[in-house]
């Protein structure tokens, strides 16, 4: 009888073959796609350099000071428009809006506020940069949560929201910023876009975004876990950005794409896509792109996504990117 040996690299490709069985019924893409988390969070590269400082006066290394298990602590709805610091309210009549939870403690009178938001601004974690010693699209992208003592009264209420939305124990507040951690170090990656098939109800979502009322609707899901009563005399509206498209083609991943030379056509392809978006342009250049860019959405109906650090191509279709202002209930 011949005997059969299975190497550790076999017994890795069966696991594999596993996967991607688990994860695809008789063959099919599973919708929307799932997002990705790490073991943990990795360094950042020196090239990554943030306009504004991230969390300036949290603490560096994240920690979430402990409260006495019988503190009574209140949970407030925080929300002001984009940029808020910079263009007033210019963005919140677009309903572009930033999302947080402020917490205070009824035994020590301090109050503090949480979000989560990119590292290095919003355009480095949507767009990537092209660097002349890297083939691909190089990407400045993460996302973490800042916790930091203050709720910053007039900031909050001048332009958008501060309301008590509920209470928590001591102990339930514990129990909440160890999750907090734990989700900080495995979900890193800013993903801008919620990418769906048309703007009706039914309409199939083919990528989430994962953003910073992300963010708030798992942390608000997880004080209803742990016993917080949550609720609003107000409608609770979270902005969303939408792309419209058919069903995506995978493309594959960074090496991939631009490690063979077999697949060169389509690197051209999606570095000259992304050109188009680069940072720091002259507003001569800007306006070029603007067209550059509208002539490939629209027109040619394309767009190339990057979830996961994976590639995708989405056949865009009308109305090709919505902002919405939509209601998401308290748990």
């Amino acid at each position: 009888m011949k005997r059969r040996e299975f190497s550790v690299y076999s017994v890795l490709q069966l696991w594999f073959l596993f996967l991607i069985e688990f994860q695809n019924i008789d063959g099919k893409q599973v919708w929307p796609v799932p997002y990705r988390r790490v073991d943990r969070r990795p360094g950042t590269d020196p090239y990554c350099q943030a306009l504004y400082p991230f969390c300036p006066t949290g603490d560096p290394e994240g920690c979430i000071p402990h409260m006495s298990d019988k503190d009574v602590i209140s949970v407030f709805r925080l929300q002001t428009p984009v940029w808020e610091f910079k263009y007033g309210d210019l963005l919140g009549k677009f309903h572009v809006m930033h999302d947080a939870i402020g917490f205070a403690s009824s035994e020590t009178g301090r109050n503090y506020t949480m979000e989560w938001y990119e590292l290095f601004q919003l355009g480095n974690c949507t767009f990537p940069h092209e660097r002349k010693d890297i083939a691909a699209p190089f990407w400045c992208n993460q996302g973490a949560a800042c916790f930091f003592e203050e709720i910053d009264d007039i900031h909050w209420k001048q332009n958008g929201t501060l309301e008590k939305v509920g209470e928590m124990s001591g102990e339930q507040f514990n129990s909440l910023a160890q999750w907090v951690q734990e989700d900080n170090e495995t979900g890193i990656y800013y993903e801008t876009w919620t990418v769906r098939s048309d703007p009706g109800t039914n309409s199939t979502t083919w990528f989430e975004s994962y953003d910073c009322s992300q963010f708030v609707h798992r942390t608000y899901r997880k004080m209803a876990e742990l016993g917080a009563k949550i609720s609003s005399k107000t409608q609770t509206n979270y902005t969303k950005i939408y792309l419209y498209s058919g069903e995506p083609t995978y493309l594959g991943d960074e090496e991939t794409i631009f490690g063979q030379s077999s697949m060169k056509a389509l690197a051209v392809d999606i570095r000259k896509f992304y050109h188009s978006f680069q940072p720091h342009q002259s507003v001569f250049q800007f306006l070029l792109s603007l067209i550059e860019a509208y002539k490939t959405v629209v027109l040619k109906e394309t767009f190339y996504l990057f979830y996961n650090s994976e590639y995708w191509h989405l056949p865009m279709k009308p109305p090709y990117i919505q902002i919405t202002y939509e209601e998401v209930p308290l748990p």
